[in-house]
C-alpha cells in the first residue's frame, strides 16, 4: 500500500500543493478512498480536481475523494500533535500489552511515537505498530 500511497500524494502535491492527502485504502478490492484536507476545508471543488488528478487509476479502481469528516483519519506525527487535548482510537499492527486497539485522550506526539491516556493508564505506541488511527467524536 505504500507505494499507492506515495504516488498518489506525490500526484496531489504536484497538481494541488495546498491539498493534504490524510489517507489512501483500497476498500473490497476495487474501491480507492482518498480522506484530503485543505487549511479552510474541504470543498467539492477540491474532490473533483483530486479525482482529476487521479485519473489514471479509474481503470482498476472506483476513486472516493471526500473530506475527513470528525473522525478525521490521524497518519502523520504532526496530525497528532494538532489534535492533543482529544480522544482518538488508535488500532495496533501487533497486540501489545494486550491491547488490539486503545482508545483515549492524545497527551504526546513525537517523531517516533504518540501518547495515549486510555483507560488503564498512559501508553506510548511507536507510530510503526499502528495500523490506523483517528479521532473519536465527542459525545
Amino acid at each position: 500500500m505504500q507505494p499507492l500511497t506515495s504516488d498518489i500524494e506525490n500526484r496531489v502535491a504536484a497538481g494541488a500543493p495546498e491539498i493534504e492527502v490524510l489517507l489512501v485504502e483500497v476498500v473490497s478490492g476495487d474501491t480507492l478512498r482518498v480522506f484530503i484536507d485543505h487549511p479552510q476545508g474541504v470543498t467539492f471543488a477540491h474532490c473533483e480536481l483530486v479525482t482529476e488528478l487521479l485519473g489514471d487509476y479509474r481503470e482498476q479502481y472506483a476513486i472516493e475523494v471526500s473530506s475527513p469528516g470528525e473522525d478525521r483519519p490521524l497518519t502523520k506525527p504532526q496530525h497528532f500533535r494538532r489534535f492533543l487535548g482529544q480522544r482518538a482510537k488508535v488500532r495496533l499492527r501487533d497486540a501489545r500489552d494486550g491491547h488490539r486497539s486503545l482508545t483515549g485522550e492524545l497527551v504526546g506526539a513525537s517523531e517516533q511515537e504518540v501518547t495515549i491516556a486510555a483507560g488503564d493508564g498512559v501508553v506510548s505506541i511507536p507510530y510503526e505498530l499502528i495500523a490506523r488511527s483517528n479521532l473519536v467524536p465527542g459525545d
